[in-house]
């Protein structure tokens, strides 16, 4: 019997943080290649610090956005909003280090004669969904996310001009009978642009939106607040700090709330099932749950390089399944196909959808008609009921 009444604690990081700004280059670039040409091959990863962004990685697709890294950085650093002395979107130097692919993995990954395409690695991927939000998400890091969202919009529009664009938020939530119910404590450390600032000036700034993105009820007098524990925070992004694609993986997924398979997201095309598969998963997980055959499910999949089925699929529902982890394993398998063309092809996953997964999170985003968000979908519902 799991736990029911426990304390749980989840972080996020903002879009200035120095890794996502990392993240977000990378997947502009995977963006830019798909918008020319859908199938390109793109492994993008970045390196930001004081003043300088390298980028490397190897790619397939059009010599056009290779030439463009340049301007994708800048646009990328300008949105997300640098304009400080050590890391000015206009100042910073811009190093392009991307190759062309290894023909050894694209043998591999290629479909050829009676082949399909292979996985682009071997790994394992793992899935979550559990009734605590509305949006099958565990809670802790759910909120993190939105908190930092709601605090760039009012950076962006002008309303907190104060704030600048690195953050990272800190959620303890109280859980009673296996559901949250109370924030215990709650810590935010934004970065400042007005260096005369307080702790106590800046909890003032950013206490009313949290308030206004926490469920009510939750916040209350006992819930401890650590704003900006440590003072003064001008410096920021990568400046302060070196930035690194691929190095937020819990903040991307679930909290540590739920197993990972240990790959990164961002800078890599669908035919790298680190990402893709992990998507299918958290579609598969989500499904399940808002079909009604649990509260909450863990679901793994697992792939060899080269080798186009998934070697394996295990489903956990934790005690909270209305029919067999078997069932649903089987169930799963026979409502999508999980093979790498499978998979970006049921999820619509060549488009240049990929820049706005990388800050807040890859999962619990609403579905976009672009197909942006395509796995958070519950379009299984009716075909896992009727294969269970």
């Amino acid at each position: 019997m799991s736990r029911q009444n426990y304390l749980f604690t989840s972080e996020s990081v903002s879009e200035g943080h120095p890794d996502k700004v990392c993240d977000r280059v990378s997947d502009s670039i995977l963006d830019a290649f798909f918008r020319e040409d859908p199938f390109s091959r793109v492994a993008c990863e970045t390196f930001a610090t004081t003043d300088r962004v390298v980028v490397g990685g190897e790619v397939r697709g059009p010599e056009a956005v290779i030439k463009s890294v340049e301007e994708i950085v800048r646009a990328c650093v300008k949105d997300i909003g640098y304009e400080q002395e050590g890391f000015h979107w206009q100042n910073l130097t811009v190093q392009n280090y991307l190759h062309e692919q290894s023909a050894d993995i694209a043998q591999g990954v290629d479909a050829a004669d009676n082949k399909d395409e292979g996985a682009g690695d071997q790994g394992i991927m793992f899935g979550y969904a559990v009734r605590e939000t509305p949006e099958l998400m565990p809670a802790p890091i759910h909120y993190s996310h939105l908190i930092l969202k709601r605090l760039a919009e009012v950076r962006k529009n002008g309303t907190a001009p104060s704030l600048g664009p690195d953050a990272k938020s800190q959620l303890t939530l109280r859980y009673e009978n296996g559901m949250p119910v109370e924030a215990t404590s709650i810590v935010l450390s934004t970065q400042h642009l007005d260096e005369t600032m307080s702790s106590d000036d800046v909890r003032a700034v950013v206490e009313p939106y949290i308030r206004e993105i926490m469920p009510e009820g939750w916040i209350t007098a006992a819930t401890e607040w650590h704003v900006n524990p440590t003072g003064k925070f001008v410096i920021g992004g990568p400046d302060g700090d070196a930035g690194l694609t691929g190095r937020k993986i819990i903040v991307d997924t679930y909290g540590g709330a739920a197993p990972h398979g240990g790959g990164a997201f961002s800078g890599k095309d669908p035919t790298k099932v680190d990402r893709s598969a992990a998507y299918a998963a958290r579609y598969l997980a989500k499904n399940v749950v808002a079909a009604g055959l649990a509260d909450r499910c863990t679901l793994q999949l697992a792939y060899a390089i080269g080798v186009a089925k998934p070697l394996s699929i295990y489903v956990d529902t934790h005690g909270t399944g209305q029919a067999s982890e078997a069932d649903i394993e089987k169930a799963v398998a026979d409502v999508m196909d999980l093979t790498p063309r499978g998979i970006r092809t049921h999820l619509g996953l060549n488009k240049p959808i990929f820049q706005r997964t990388a800050a807040y999170g890859h999962f619990g985003r609403a579905p976009e008609a672009d197909g942006g968000f395509s796995w958070e979908r519950t379009d299984l519902v009716d075909a896992l009921k009727s294969a269970v």
